[in-house]
């Protein structure tokens, strides 16, 4: 199994580069790798997939970067491991409002009905989809 990622700080740099850049820029290409590594890190690592999550949350709530980070990274750990996960989601969601506003974006896609459930009682959507915020 491959490490986590070269270089954690790296990496949420890269990802955060890469949101904030104009598709098609040399800023873009140079830093796609970080999208390209988030599949493997939720796939092969999702305790780190989740930090990680929370630590780009902690750093940067722009809505950029909420946008990308919820129907994104979020979204997929929620589809490939919300069940195992649920319990630190939960913990996550009742301790923190700028996590329930980030479950808020995400979209059901091929998550588990249960686990849609859970976000969906979870979720903060003000804000998201021209829902006033609250």
């Amino acid at each position: 199994m491959k490490p986590p990622f070269p270089n954690r700080q790296e990496f949420i740099a890269a990802w955060l580069a890469l949101t904030k850049a104009e598709s098609d820029t040399t800023e873009y290409k140079s830093n796609f790798w970080a999208h390209v590594h988030w599949a493997d890190l939720i796939t092969d690592h999702p305790e780190v997939a989740f930090s990680v999550i929370l630590e780009i949350l902690n750093m940067d709530t722009s809505t950029k970067v909420l946008e990308c980070l919820s129907a994104g990274p979020l979204e997929d750990l929620l589809v490939e491991h919300g069940t195992s996960l649920m319990s630190r989601i939960e913990d996550e969601a009742m301790r923190s409002r700028s996590f329930r506003k980030l479950l808020g974006g995400v979209w059901k896609n091929a998550m588990p009905d249960p686990v849609w459930e859970k976000v969906q009682a979870l979720w903060d959507r003000s804000g998201w989809d021209g829902i006033p915020e609250a």
